[in-house]
Formats: C-alpha cells, structure tokens, sequence
C-alpha cells in the first residue's frame, strides 16, 4: 500500500528512533506503537484526521511515510517528534556518572507529539498505581474501545474522546479501571478540544490550564508537558519513586525528599527532564526498604 505522505529528512546528529520515542510506548503490548530495530510504526489521531506513521533511517537521513487523512500532518511534525530542535550537546554535567550516561546514548533526543489529549489519557490511567497494571488497562482499553489505524500494519487508534464519554462505567470496570480515575478521563474527554490548544501555550500556562481539569493534578501536568509539550526542564512533582532515584544517583542518600530532589537537579536547570530520562536508562534505582506496590485486580470487585 502506498503511503499517502513521505519525506525524507536529513540527519546532522545521532539519532536513536527507539531512544527518542520509547516514552510514547504504554507496555510492550501497546498496540498503538510498534518498533522493530531502526524502524517504528505509529498510530495517533491528529489534528487533520488519523494517521499512520512509518519511520526508518537510510543513512544520514530519517525517513518518514504516512497514511490516512493526517498523513501530511503527522509526516510534516517528524521534526518536532524526533527533537529536532533539543540541544543536547549543550548538556554538559560535572557529575561523572551523568556524563557517561549522556556519551553512552548519543541518539537520544527530546521531542514533543503535540497531541495533547493521547496523552493525557494514559497518563491519568497512571496514577497511583504501578505502571505494569495501567499499562494493562490501556492496552485493553485501546483494543475495546479504539479502532484500527490506517496503513498496511495492524495498530490501533486510541478511542475517540467521544467514544469514552459515551462509555458506561460497567464497560471499563472489567479492565481494571476504578470509577474514579475513569470519571477523570471522561472529564478530559468533554474538555478534549480545549485541552488540545495548550500545545500552542507556553509549557507552564499549558499545565495551569491542565490543572484545571478535575483530577489532574502537578503529577499528571508533568508527565504530559513534558511527551506532548516538550518540556526538556519539567520534573514530575508527586511521584513516589523519583526523588529517591534522584537522591540516590545524585548524592548517594537512599531516600530523598522533593525539596531535595529539586535541590540537587538545580545544577542541570534547563536539562532536568533530560537528567531524570537518563538515571531511568541507566536502570538507576534507590535502594528498596519497604514492599513494592501490589497489582489490583479491580475487575474482580
């Protein structure tokens, strides 16, 4: 099948697609995104219609091919995707173990989708439970609910914002999603287009407007800034985890407060996103002295 849209781009950097876009990838069982080697397969609804998005690098160049009514669009926003604008080599920590986390992965670059509501969606399924059960929801939840992408691979579509208003709870209980945090997305599906303008806001005025919503809170404002804004200098605030990791890789203490967490990333003003994309690359954790969250099974209930 031919695509609808292509271009190629050149490349006067590194550029890892697996690197640069794994933040979009919801589990390994996403059925949104596919990545094999040096290629990756997209799905998303943008703002001129659905679209596939194929690409693979030849050379010096990335490759960009697109299918269905946003096929333009989505090969058009490759640049933004890819980082094309992140400034990476202007990254230049003191700290020995950054420094060689940064050399070891010279194709990562931070982007930005400019989708807004794709997501906020998984990011609210998130919240305040472990990452490998909301990965299971969503994942269930584009496969019920979502349909397919066009082009010649089988991805899906993320329902439609009014789809999921139309949804009875009783639909979305058997994978695992309580009522409350589907009442926040059906809150954000009813806002859907007035959420997508924040991609045109500066990044703290697009969180403020975010904050808004009832149920998004500091937590979920950062994560989504930070995939479909690119906020190369957003810290989640909220997140049990991170300051420990911080503190740990940082300054070798165990646990860590955010106070101290924004304390010893200050140094890194401007990369601290970049910072945190990086300690989680290099499989840097704090130590645990306590049980790890216990998978729900709200379906079940």
């Amino acid at each position: 099948m031919p695509p609808d849209a292509s271009e190629s781009y050149p490349l006067p950097f590194a550029l890892d697609l697996g690197l640069t876009l794994g933040p979009l990838q919801r589990g390994s069982t996403d059925p949104t995104i596919s990545f094999d080697g040096d290629e990756v397969w997209r799905a998303a609804r943008t703002p001129a219609g659905p679209a596939t998005l194929h690409l693979h690098l030849a050379g010096a160049r990335v490759v960009a091919d697109g299918w269905g009514a946003g096929a333009a669009w989505a090969v058009e926003h490759v640049p933004a995707l890819l980082g094309f604008d992140d400034q990476p080599e202007s990254f230049r920590p003191a700290n020995p173990m950054l420094l060689d986390l940064h050399r070891r992965h010279p194709g990562l670059r931070l982007g930005r989708t400019q989708l807004v509501f794709e997501s906020l969606l998984p990011t609210i399924l998130e919240q305040k439970v472990p990452g490998v059960e909301a990965w299971r929801s969503y994942g269930r939840l584009v496969r019920d609910l979502g349909e397919p992408a066009p082009g010649p691979v089988s991805l899906l579509l993320q329902p439609q914002p009014r789809r999921l208003l139309m949804t009875p709870y009783w639909t979305v209980h058997r994978f695992g999603i309580e009522r409350r945090r589907f009442a926040v997305i059906q809150a954000a599906a009813g806002h859907a287009n007035r959420v997508e303008q924040t991609v045109t806001m500066p990044p703290a005025d697009a969180r403020q407007l975010l904050m808004r919503l009832p149920g998004i809170g500091p937590w979920s404002a950062a994560e989504v800034s930070a995939v479909a804004l690119g906020d190369r200098d957003i810290v989640s605030l909220g997140d049990y985890h991170l300051p420990h990791q911080v503190a740990w890789a940082l300054a070798g203490e165990s646990r860590g407060t955010e106070e101290r967490m924004l304390q010893l990333l200050e140094p890194y003003r401007g990369h601290r996103a970049r910072v945190i994309r990086l300690l989680t690359l290099g499989g840097i954790q704090a130590p645990r002295f306590g049980p790890r969250m216990r998978l729900r099974r709200i379906a079940a209930i």
